[in-house]
């Protein structure tokens, strides 16, 4: 009997769920930290917790694994494979594999086993991997890297800034004054723009809101700012496409993050689809709607070659943990 061990570890959270070969679940486990990044070992920890807690409620061992498949939140480059790889073989898993935690989420989106992703909530990622099996990924490590300022931290910025430039008459006015104001329960421009100037306070995270909300009402700075970023996305996500030959094929580019698929206006994922379909005419862009961890139990049923059905997929697609 064929039994299969995904794991998604996050930067708060790591989920585990074992299944067999028709989709059942058998175990489930549950931790917190998954990311090295933030603690090499109390994400071990972590992981190896949620790993024995899905075992002990399946009632298996690790040799009863046909594969085990880990989505890890700073699998970015060489050097973090370099920890994660003893660091997950030491887990016991006879045969296993690992990728960026973007990855996984991606195949809980699609169908298929090769395609692409964007990863817009409070920061940015985007990875792609090919028919062949090769990954690429953008590690989102902002501006100075190449980043645009995507991800909700950076477009929050750019509102902050383009009500800045208003007051300061640099730039145009623009409705996200007052709603960036309202936001930041500020008096006035003044008032907000010397709170964050003298570090009395931050600037908040999901000021992004207030894009989405002056480009419904048809602000046109707030409309040219998610348009940009659009564009930015657009062009990280079909680079690695050109990189991995993936420009004829037919794939699915997976939104993943709240910016990308809770936005109350279609102008930033207008813009990321004008540069998809430029670049890869064949591709469709589509919502996550499963839990990546779902991703990482589809992508073990992958490596060890089998073909799901859709009923089974469905149902996979559709644990919560």
């Amino acid at each position: 009997m064929s039994i299969y061990l995904g794991v998604d570890a996050g930067g708060s959270k790591t989920h585990a769920v074992i299944t067999d070969i028709e989709g059942r679940i058998l175990g489930k486990g549950i931790s917190g930290n998954g990311n090295h990044q933030l603690g090499k070992e109390r994400a071990e920890n972590n992981i190896r917790q949620a790993c024995d807690d899905a075992l002990k409620e399946a009632n298996l061992s690790h040799d009863d694994i046909t594969v085990a498949y880990f989505g890890l939140a700073g699998a970015d480059r060489e050097p973090d494979y370099e920890i994660l790889r003893p660091m997950i073989a030491s887990l016991g898993f006879k045969r296993h594999y690992i990728t960026c935690d973007t990855i996984i989420g991606m195949r809980a989106g699609t169908n298929q086993f090769n395609g692409a992703a964007i990863i817009c909530g409070n920061g940015f990622n985007s990875a792609a991997r090919n028919l062949e099996g090769e990954e690429l990924q953008y590690g989102g490590f902002g501006f100075k890297y190449g980043d645009g300022f995507a991800g909700g931290s950076g477009l929050s910025t750019l509102a902050f800034r383009a009500m800045i430039r208003a007051w300061d008459e640099r730039g145009p006015k623009t409705l996200l004054t007052d709603l960036v104001l309202k936001h930041m329960e500020a008096s006035s421009v003044e008032e907000a723009y010397e709170d964050v100037l003298y570090e009395r306070r931050d600037i908040p995270s999901d000021l992004v809101k207030t894009l989405f909300a002056a480009a419904e009402q048809g602000d046109q700075v707030a409309i040219a700012i998610l348009e940009q970023e659009g564009k930015e996305m657009g062009n990280a996500v079909t680079a690695l496409i050109r990189r991995l030959s993936m420009t004829e094929q037919s794939f699915d580019v997976v939104y993943i993050g709240s910016v990308l698929n809770k936005g109350t206006t279609d102008h930033l994922t207008d813009a990321i689809e004008r540069v998809v379909k430029q670049e890869a005419p064949r591709a469709r862009c589509v919502q996550l709607q499963s839990d990546p961890v779902a991703g990482a139990i589809l992508s073990a049923l992958d490596m060890d070659g089998i073909k799901l059905d859709a009923a089974v997929e469905a149902k996979l697609k559709s644990l919560t943990v």
